[in-house]
């Protein structure tokens, strides 16, 4: 089996994080909100990874990348929206479609747990998954978030939420 390793975003990453993010538009938008059109290009994923670090040096938000072997980025996985006084999160990842199936979803998640408790000293990540997204809710339910039921009984409501408690 491969092996993975997850690290944080760094300004270098543009060039490989615009091929992964390419690779896998389609993919990602069939499961996610699609990213605007400008976003695709060297200087807006530039401008991308400006605004994640400046909202990690703010304590913000804490961007990784997950790298194969060959340091190839298969994924992405943040902890964003981080709020000190109330000592919570959201996570959210993303996963290279060929490489799905292999335990990276878990992998990043797990870390984004571990650096919310270390790090930032946080107690409650919060995450979102659509309701037909199978594979996040089973990932976010295998690291120990529960789901709240009441946030994906609406028919129109197209995102659950899922509450993760850590200390």
């Amino acid at each position: 089996m491969e092996s993975f390793s997850v690290r944080e975003l760094k300004e270098t990453d543009a060039e490989a994080l615009l091929e992964f993010e390419i690779r896998n538009r389609e993919w990602f938008e069939s499961h996610i909100d699609a990213r605007d059109a400008s976003f695709y290009s060297l200087q807006g994923v530039g401008d991308h990874i400006e605004s994640y670090l400046s909202d990690f040096a703010i304590g913000a938000w804490h961007p990784f990348v997950i790298e194969d072997s060959s340091q190839r980025i298969v994924g992405r996985a943040n902890l964003k929206s981080i709020d000190s006084s109330t000592r919570s999160s959201e996570v959210g990842y993303r996963i290279d479609q060929r490489v799905c199936g292999q335990g990276l979803a878990t992998l990043a998640l797990r870390h984004l747990i571990q650096v919310a408790q270390s790090r930032w000293e946080l107690t409650q990540l919060v995450a979102y998954a659509y309701r037909e997204n199978l594979g996040s809710r089973k990932v976010l339910e295998r690291c120990g978030f529960l789901f709240e039921e009441s946030t994906c009984n609406d028919k129109a409501a197209d995102e659950c939420r899922f509450i993760l408690s850590i200390q």
